[in-house]
């Protein structure tokens, strides 16, 4: 049975890292095949060289963050999803085999995604879409204004559908071009806006709203053609009628817009912990899933347009 994997790092690594009585684990214990052996060591070597760098002198100091920027840096290497899913699979069963050894008092692999998660990403529109579909609201059409001023503030400020049917008049704070919005929880947080937002919520406050609200708008900016809060259902049918109207074949959900609001930040040079904080991510592994959208992008620019790709 190979041991190339393990003889190839320096000593005092393959120590610290058990990854001798990790291979007599496979061998014995788990009853691997040769193959499945020589694949999982050459993972976890490769893992155990990539925490060293990250600062991890041994197991105990591995966290999730660090296992998260592992399966990152798989997929920077160019790795199948079915490899990364076998490493991650690898990497599992070594913290497993510490755990039960003693060796930790915790796992920081619990909660490790594969690239199942990635794949299930909602497509993004492009940039040109997304100015097509903002322009799709004709003038003949009675509630232009109202729709326009919506699909710009929903994409504008990259909202979840309920956030864009539940901002209130005086949530969007024109002079400073910011919108504030509850997310979950009720959590408050306040987003930027550009002109073009801007610009279109003005219109509509001041051409089509008063002519809508009937005393049951509550506040809400917002409104159906009766003056009430525009529903989540209500919402969904005019982004549908003007991704038609736009001629846009791929599947859009009010939640397409969100994705296309990160991942267009990010291919522009946009810091992940300010889109972050746009979205109202708690936590910035959930913002990090945009990473691999955008590095998507990257690789296919250069496919398209390197010489030597």
């Amino acid at each position: 049975m190979s041991r190339g994997a393990i003889t190839q790092l320096p000593d005092e690594l393959s120590r610290a890292f058990y990854l001798e009585g990790f291979h007599d684990f496979l061998a014995v214990e788990k009853g691997a095949s040769a193959r499945t052996d020589e694949a999982y060591l050459r993972d976890l070597a490769r893992f155990a060289t990539f925490a060293r760098l990250k600062g991890a002198s041994a197991p105990s100091n591995v966290g999730a963050r660090t296992l998260r920027e592992y399966v990152y840096h798989l997929k920077d290497l160019g790795l199948a999803p079915s490899s990364i899913r076998r490493n991650v699979s690898a990497v599992r069963t070594y913290f497993r085999f510490m755990l039960d050894e003693g060796h930790l008092v915790r796992d920081p692999s619990e909660r490790l995604e594969t690239p199942k998660r990635w794949r299930t990403l909602p497509e993004v529109l492009t940039v040109q879409e997304v100015e097509r579909l903002v322009a799709a609201p004709s003038l003949d059409e009675p509630l232009a204004f109202r729709d326009r001023a919506m699909l710009e503030l929903a994409y504008g400020a990259g909202l979840r559908v309920s956030e864009w049917i539940s901002v209130g008049v005086r949530d969007v704070l024109m002079d400073e071009h910011l919108v504030r919005v509850f997310g979950k929880g009720g959590k408050e947080r306040v987003v930027p806006i550009g002109r073009s937002a801007i610009s279109a919520v003005a219109i509509y406050t001041r051409e089509l709203r008063p002519r809508l609200e009937h005393g049951q708008g509550k506040g809400i900016l917002f409104l159906n053609s009766r003056g009430e809060p525009l529903s989540r259902m209500g919402a969904w049918k005019i982004l549908r009628k003007y991704v038609d109207q736009a001629g846009i074949k791929k599947r859009v959900t009010p939640h397409t817009l969100r994705h296309s609001f990160a991942t267009h930040l990010l291919e522009g040079g946009a810091d992940l912990r300010a889109v972050q904080e746009m979205l109202g991510h708690a936590d910035i592994s959930t913002t990090q899933i945009y990473t691999h959208v955008d590095r998507e992008y990257l690789r296919a620019v250069h496919r398209q347009f390197h010489p030597r790709a």
